[in-house]
């Protein structure tokens, strides 16, 4: 192995059980491990039995190693590790090189042959690398709970070793299972969506509804800033900023008041639904919990449901607003979706909403506006964001729907 790489050993899990399938979700992973390390200097990706091992620059310091590869959906864990050739001998002194200047009460060999054409097998390994280790090291063997586990994998043409297993993100190579679209409003809740569907394979872009100028541009700038966090875990990534406000006036002058509501998320399902047609997306995701707010009744939700004829996925659906608040705050969302904004949501809100509505009575309602040419309207002003990562940085496409449309395609500030 060259010495002026460093080298880590990365291990998957659920993509190991995908049959014949399995090739395709480690190209996959491949690609977005190399993606995630990719700024950081040249690096190798060498597929192992069972394993991947990456070689990068020894100037790149491990803190920023781990925290790419702690973004990187599919991996289970991952070690910095040593080399040794299929020599005992050899595999001995690197063990010493492993453990030189640590100390450590207790420790256990733990060896595992991928490759099994050798002399030796697994268990009289151990013995003979704890017997090592007890002469060089004043320590103790314990097999239940050691301070220290060095791991030791026979692969193709080397032994790795290594001392420390990181955890990984777990869950599927993000890309794998396809592309949709999630509605992130710049709460807490959608974000926390978003991350579950990456964390299932998909390719998550966003729409964001904003009702500039009728309220501030605060709940655009938090949606872009999740959006770029979000995008550590999948690399690319658009972020649709729609205009919402005229279309509630609409509503508000059309409707009765306890409606609005249901009214104006079925609107965002049907521009969402449009956007995703012309875009690849194959459902819709939000981050509905069921019973935490007037909209998310069973019949509400069935009833702005039915404004879609794309999928609607529900990932956070059982869960309570503390599970959420938990993990929003672990994924590190939770910071920026706590900032005060003046979200979409706020504006022509009724006092008192109606949280069991009838389709047949939302239907009726709706008679009164001219949906076609509200929801060209919203895309219309569509103002399209592409978001990359690593080095995310913010980009202005063309408005969607229109080339022409005054204020279209303008760049948020990143």
């Amino acid at each position: 192995m060259d010495e002026t790489q460093q080298y880590i050993v990365i291990h998957y899990g659920e993509v190991s059980i995908k049959g014949k399938n399995r090739p395709a979700f480690l190209r996959r992973l491949a690609a977005n491990i190399q993606r995630a390390l990719g700024d950081l200097g040249e690096s190798s990706i060498a597929m192992l039995s069972g394993r991947f091992l990456v070689g990068l620059p020894k100037d790149i310091p491990w803190p920023c190693l781990e925290a790419r590869l702690r973004s990187v959906f599919g991996l289970v864990n991952f070690s910095p590790c040593a080399s040794a050739p299929h020599n005992l001998d050899a595999i001995k002194q690197t063990v010493s090189e492993v453990l030189r200047d640590r100390g450590f009460p207790s420790f256990r060999i733990t060896a595992r042959r991928a490759f099994k054409e050798l002399p030796f097998r697994s268990m009289s390994l151990q013995a003979a690398l704890g017997e090592h280790v007890l002469a060089t090291h004043p320590t103790r063997v314990d097999l239940d709970h050691p301070a220290l586990t060095v791991h030791v994998e026979i692969v193709t043409r080397r032994a790795l070793i290594y001392t420390d297993k990181i955890a990984g993100a777990g869950g599927l190579p993000s890309g794998i299972s396809g592309l949709v679209l999630g509605l992130l409003s710049g709460g807490i809740d959608s974000p926390v969506a978003a991350y579950r569907m990456m964390k299932r394979g998909c390719r998550v872009d966003f729409v964001h509804f904003h009702s500039y100028p009728f309220l501030d541009r605060s709940s655009q700038q938090k949606a872009l800033q999740l959006a770029q966090q979000l995008t550590q875990h999948q690399y690319d990534a658009r972020l649709f900023v729609v205009p919402f406000g005229e279309v509630q006036q609409r509503i508000v002058s059309a409707v009765p008041a306890a409606y609005r509501v249901v009214l104006y998320r079925r609107y965002m399902l049907r521009i969402a639904t449009a956007l995703a047609q012309r875009t690849g997306a194959e459902a819709l995701v939000t981050g509905e919990s069921l019973g935490q707010v007037a909209s998310q009744t069973l019949q509400n939700m069935s009833v702005i449901a039915e404004a879609s004829s794309l999928p609607l996925l529900r990932p956070l659906i059982g869960m309570d607003k503390v599970e959420i608040i938990h993990e929003a705050t672990r994924m590190g969302t939770f910071a920026v979706s706590i900032q005060p904004d003046q979200d979409c949501c706020t504006l022509f809100v009724p006092r008192h909403p109606a949280t069991r509505t009838r389709l047949e009575d939302i239907l009726a309602a709706e008679q009164a506006l001219d949906t076609p040419a509200l929801v060209e309207m919203a895309l219309d002003g569509v103002q399209t964001v592409a978001l990359h990562f690593p080095s995310v940085q913010a980009s202005a496409e063309p408005a969607l729907g229109s080339e022409s449309a005054p204020g279209c395609g303008q760049p948020l500030e990143a």
